[in-house]
Parts: C-alpha cells; structure tokens; sequence
C-alpha cells in the first residue's frame, strides 16, 4: 500500500514538471508576460540555425528535407511569431494566459522531435565538416532553446529531454569518437542548464511572490491610507459643521473670516461679516422645550442656507446666534438689502406641533477695509452693530459706521473705567416719584442708579449693567445700593414704597435672594413697602428659576413687579402664573398714546386684564399732561414720569415731598 502511494506521488511530482501549473492565476499571468517577450527570439532562433543548415546541404541532400520539410516548418514558425507579435499588447486575463502556455507547451514537444528527426537526417550527407555543422545546430539550438522557454519550465524540460536524447543515442550509435563526445557533452551541458533554469525559475516565482506580496501590502497601506483620509476628510468636515443645524459652525465661520481677509487684503478687495441674533428664542425654548428650540435653529438655518446660495456663508456661532460672510464687491445698498431679506425670512412662523411659534432676528454688519484691519476686528465691529440693532432697532440691520465707532470706544473706556472704579463711592441712587393720576398725591419713589465715573463721567445703567453682571460684580452693587436705599428711605413718609430694580443676575440663585432679604431684615423698613422691580427680559432667562426667587421673595412680605411689560416675550398667562403685585407698562406704549389707536387699545387692554387678575398698573414715561388726561379715562390710575419730576438725589426727596409736588413737574 506504502509502495504504491509512493510511487502515486512521485509519478505526480514527474508529471509536474512536464505540465503548466495553474494553482496561481497571477502568477501563470505573469509567466505569460515574461514568455511573450521571449518566444519570438525562440522561433527566431529555430529559423535562422534552420535556414542556416539547409544552406549548407542545398545541393547534399535531398530537396525534401532542404526545402519542402524544413520550408514548411519556416513558413509555420513566421505565422507563430506573427500570431505572437500581434498579441503582445492585447489585454489578457489569467485563464486566457493559462491555455496559450498549455497550447505552446503541447508544441513543444512535436517541434522538439521534427527538429531532431530533421536534423539527424541531414547528418549522413556531406563530409566531416557538414556533420560539425549538424551537431552544431542541435547544440546550439537546444541551448537557445532551453534559455528562451526559461519562464515555461515544462516547455524547456520536453526540449531538452527530446533533443538531448536523440543525439545522445543517434550520437552514440553511431561509434564515431567525436560525435560520442559531443552527444555526451551536450547532455551534461544542458543538464546544468536544466539546473540553472530550475534555479531561475525558482527565483522567478520568489520574485513574483515577493512582489506579489509588496503589491497586497502597498494596495492595502493605499486604502488604509484613503480610508485615513477619508475619515480625516469626515472628521475635518463634522469639526466645522454644526452638529444640529449641519451648517459651519463657529470654528469654520472663523477660517473663512481669516481666509476672506487674506484674499481681500492681497487683492485690495472687500468683504463683510454680518452677526445675527435671534430675538424671543430663549422664551420658546422655556416655554415649549429643548426639542422646540432646536426645530426653530434647524428651521432658520435651512432658510438661511438657501437664502445664501452660494453668495455668503452662513454659520451658527452658538445658542442663537449666527454668522454671516459676504465676498465683495460691498456696498450699504446690498448689506441692507440682505440684511432685511435675512429678517424676513427669520420672522416667519415655524410649525411646532399642533401650532406655530414666531422669533425675529437684529443683525449687524462691518466691511473690511473701512471698519477694521482684521477679520477679527471686522467681526468685533460687526457684533457691536449687533448689540446696537439690538438696543435701538430690535428686528432690524445696523451697518457699522461712525455712531457705532464712537459708541464702542466710549464703551472700551466705560469698561477700563468700571474695572479699577470704587464703586461703593462713584455709585450712587436717584429717585423718580410714582404718583396717583388723580389726586397727585406721591405713592413710592422708584431708586435709580447713577454712576459718576472718575475717568468717563456719568455712565448710564444701560451701560454700566450689562458690564457688571458680565464681570460678576452686579449682586455686590444690588446689596450696596440696597442698603443705601432703605437708608434713605427711612426718612420717607409713612406709607411711602421703594422700588428697586433687581437685575437677571440677582434672580439665578436662592442664596442670593436670601442675601437681599437678610439685608432687609437688618434694615428698618417694613417689607411690606419695598417692591423689586424685574424685566421680562430677566425672567424669560430662566423662567422656573425667576418664579422660585419671586415666590421667596413674596412669602418674606415684598412686592414685586414686572417692569417694561410689553417690550419682552411674557405673555399675561405667564404673569398670572407668577406670584407678581404690579405690573409696569412701558414707556414705549405711551409716547404716541394722544394719536395711535393701537397704543391706545393695547394699554387699555393691559389695564383691564391686569385689573381682573389683581394686579396694580403703573404706567411709566408720562410726560404731558395730554397722555394723562388720556391714561385717566383708560383707567389708569398710578403713573411715573417726567410729568411729575425727573429721577432726584436722595436729599432732594425731601424737598419735593414738602413743596416740590405742587408744581407737578420738577426738573434737578
């Protein structure tokens, strides 16, 4: 059983060398490229020792073996290397090269025995030199032969072992010494050419496999490498998209603005960066959810987006706010006719749920060269226009320009100033009285501050506020000014409130609170005359946190009222929601009270609503006596205002109690 499985194999071991292997289709592909560039040398080589040898038994031997057989083998060996030449630069696949190597390697075999039959038969003509000659050619074309089927191992073995056999037995049987020697010596000849080709191929094949191996790993380094990139690509991408809105986000907006000044400024053109932010977001996102809000920034974006095109960018800077930037030429016209294109399509209402909620945008806008030498500059310049649309055109576009510039230096310096000021000395309290509207009689006094700057002069608290509660230093103001207040008001007639403003800032905490009541608490004025005063805007900032703090604030015996109603996002379900004693309409509503019918309506309506939910009104910014008379048949009973005095020093209260009150209108 051991002897026949032995020889099983060894006769498959012998049949491998006589056949084309196939268990690799690139490397047999690669065999087929090598051999295509060598078989026509082969058939050369086979035609011209051919034509050489009959050329020397022309006239010896017979013509059919100088011209039919050996013609006809020529005429053959030009159509192969035709057939070959015509090939060479087809494109080929690895079964294709497969059955060309099989089909040559099946000729190999009827060539080798034609060219050695053939030749051997030329041998008994002609003298000692023609016999040289045949010897030669068969050596020698053996040897050619055997180089150029190097890379077709089987075609190369089938040669030799035909060729090198019949001219050793015809050599040999012949009993000439020196045809013996050279039959012999051709043999061991090509013995170790056979060897050498059994080393050439082996490092052919080693060769390929190396290289094969080298190809793998550099094509798997290249898609590793473009999945690299890619995923570099993708997460350069998602580090400059907005992950919610998938607009730029902050960091791209700002390699853009870096980018756009690099260009502008090499190419002395212009551009501009415009700042939008929305106004009444924060109220829809207290009021119907995070899930709402993030609808209503996806919603402005997407409309932004397309409102662009491809003219300006459009990015979300953060929260609610976005930023803009526009490629030049740039002119006032365009900026104002984008600008109010951007408001337009950010006021119309956004589907939420079963209904619909409604935001507007401010913006503004600063050009480069004209308003700074930096994209960051140009950006800082367009956010102060911002807070300028913001302040004095809510809803609308403020391009930057001269008032901006003077109001943002005056700011810069208002800021330095605040930093190294002693507040406790430059800080100081007015008062404006708040008045009954029919009998004229002085209700409370409404505690405003004031400061007197050492380096700027006076600062308003529009101004000073905002920098306070941006450097943490508004609730020490809140509790000096505090205590300054009930100081003052000690020497008040009895029955006579203060009112207090309080800042956002001083609603974010309970402890704070406490503050403000502990500083009551070592006062002496009853809790019951003091009412703090809060904007709609500082509510709307955190509203459950804004009716925790009114709630404490109400349990402790102190009013409390909501100031500038009407300017903000509050609406009367929210104020009847929140534990509120009064309720102050701004002085917006009042200023054309005499002549628009809707000023007229919306006070009136406030007044009755209020009226119905137990509310007091105080109606602020009464200046003539036209709106009184118009605020009295409304219903309005308690009013503030120039009309009865201008905001006084605390040591003049006294004086205006006492005498001034009967002049109606006293100016400090």
């Amino acid at each position: 059983m051991s002897v026949s499985f032995s020889s099983r194999r060894l006769t498959t071991a012998l049949l491998r060398f006589f056949t084309v292997p196939n268990d690799n289709p690139d490397l047999t592909l690669a065999q087929y490229q090598a051999f295509s560039k060598q078989i026509p040398l082969l058939y050369f080589i086979l035609v011209t020792n051919m034509i050489s040898l009959c050329w020397t038994h022309w006239h010896l031997a017979p013509a059919l073996l100088t011209r039919d057989l050996s013609g006809g083998f020529i005429f053959l060996c030009v159509i192969r290397t035709g057939l070959w030449w015509w090939r060479r630069k087809q494109p080929i696949d690895a079964a294709t090269a497969y059955r060309r190597l099989r089909s040559t390697n099946w000729l190999a075999a009827p060539i080798a025995v034609f060219c050695s039959f053939w030749s051997l038969s030329l041998l008994p003509y002609g003298d000692a030199y023609h016999r040289a000659h045949v010897a030669f050619f068969m050596a020698i074309t053996v040897v050619g032969c055997i180089f150029c089927l190097m890379n077709l191992r089987s075609a190369a073995f089938i040669v030799a072992i035909i060729v090198n056999v019949a001219i050793t037995v015809f050599f040999v049987a012949t009993g000439e010494q020196t045809l013996m020697a050279t039959g012999v010596n051709v043999a061991l000849v090509s013995c170790a050419l056979i060897s050498i080709l059994l080393s050439q191929y082996k490092d052919f094949e080693h060769l390929y496999t190396t290289r094969q191996a080298m190809h793998q790993r550099k094509e798997a380094l290249k898609e590793q490498n473009e999945a690299i990139t890619r995923l570099s690509d993708e997460n350069l991408r998602l580090a400059n998209l907005d992950s919610l809105t998938l607009v730029p986000n902050r960091r791209s907006f700002f390699d853009t603005v870096d980018r756009a000044f690099t260009q502008a400024r090499d190419s002395d053109f212009s551009f501009a960066v415009g700042v939008l932010d929305l106004d009444g977001f924060k109220p829809v996102n207290d009021l119907h959810g995070h899930s709402a809000g993030d609808k209503v920034l996806v919603d402005i974006a997407e409309r932004l987006r397309v409102l662009s095109g491809q003219d300006w960018l459009v990015a979300r800077l953060g929260g609610d706010e976005f930023g803009l930037v526009i490629d030049g030429p740039i002119s006032r016209e365009k900026l104002e006719k984008i600008g109010a294109e951007v408001c337009a399509v950010v006021c119309l209402p956004i589907a939420i749920g079963a209904g619909s909620v409604q935001v507007t945008g401010s913006v503004g806008f600063a050009v480069y060269p004209t308003d700074g030498a930096s994209g960051q500059e140009i950006y800082e310049k367009a956010d102060y226009a911002l807070y300028s649309a913001k302040r004095q055109r809510r809803g609308g576009t403020i391009i930057f320009e001269g008032a901006q510039a003077l109001e943002m230096s005056r700011q810069k310096a208002v800021e330095e100033a605040f930093l190294t000021a002693n507040l406790t000395e430059e800080i100081s309290l007015f008062y404006q009285p708040i008045v009954d509207l029919v009998s004229g009689r002085c209700l409370g006094f409404e505690a405003l501050a004031r400061w007197i700057s050492l380096t700027v002069g006076p600062v308003s608290p529009a101004q000073f506020v905002p920098i306070a509660e941006h450097t943490g230093r508004i609730g020490f103001i809140t509790r000096h000014l505090l205590k300054m207040a009930l100081e003052q008001a000690v020497n008040w007639p009895a029955g006579t409130f203060l009112s207090f403003n309080l800042s956002a800032n001083d609603l974010t905490s309970r402890e704070g609170v406490l503050r403000l009541i502990a500083i009551i608490e070592a006062g002496q004025v009853n809790p019951a005359s003091i009412v703090f005063e809060i904007t709609e805007t500082a509510v709307m900032q955190d509203v459950e946190q804004a009716r925790a703090s009114v709630a404490l604030l109400r349990q402790f015996g102190v009013g409390v009222a909501l100031d500038d109603f009407g300017t903000g996002y509050s609406s009367l379900s929210q104020v009847h929601n929140m534990p509120l004693t009064k309720l102050k309409i701004d002085r917006s509503f009042v200023q054309n009270i005499e002549t628009s019918a809707a000023s007229q309506k919306i006070v009136r309506s406030v007044i009755a609503l209020s009226q119905d939910i137990g509310l007091d009104v105080i109606v602020e910014g009464v200046e003539t006596e036209g709106q009184a008379a118009v605020l009295k048949r409304m219903g309005a009973e308690v009013v503030q205002g120039f009309l009865y005095s201008e905001p006084m020093p605390a040591e003049m209260v006294q004086f205006w109690l006492e005498g001034g009150q009967t002049k109606r209108r006293h100016r400090i």
